[in-house]
């Protein structure tokens, strides 16, 4: 599957919408391209994941860091669709 997000502009994109840690973000950043690869998202969605979609999808959070905001809207995906829980964030280097 192609990937569609390019790594670096989501991870400076993240940074610019919602702050946190430079760590953080890119942490966020291999976890949306994961996801995108693994070819779950448009098979649920009907939609490519692009960084564009990862941005308003974040921006929807009620607040917070990426990893806040990403965790927030898998575990929305999780309970739509089931499957998308090995795709949250747990840890990362600040």
């Amino acid at each position: 599957m192609c990937t569609c997000i390019d790594p670096d502009r989501l991870e400076s994109r993240l940074r610019q919408e919602f702050g946190g840690s430079a760590g953080e973000a890119r942490t966020v950043a291999r976890q949306a391209v994961d996801l995108a690869d693994a070819g779950r998202y448009v098979e649920d969605v009907g939609a490519k994941l692009t960084t564009d979609v990862v941005i308003e999808e974040l921006a929807d959070a009620p607040n917070g860091t990426p990893a806040d905001r990403w965790n927030w809207w898998i575990g929305s995906l999780e309970l739509a669709f089931g499957g998308y829980e090995r795709f949250g964030v747990r840890r990362y280097r600040p």
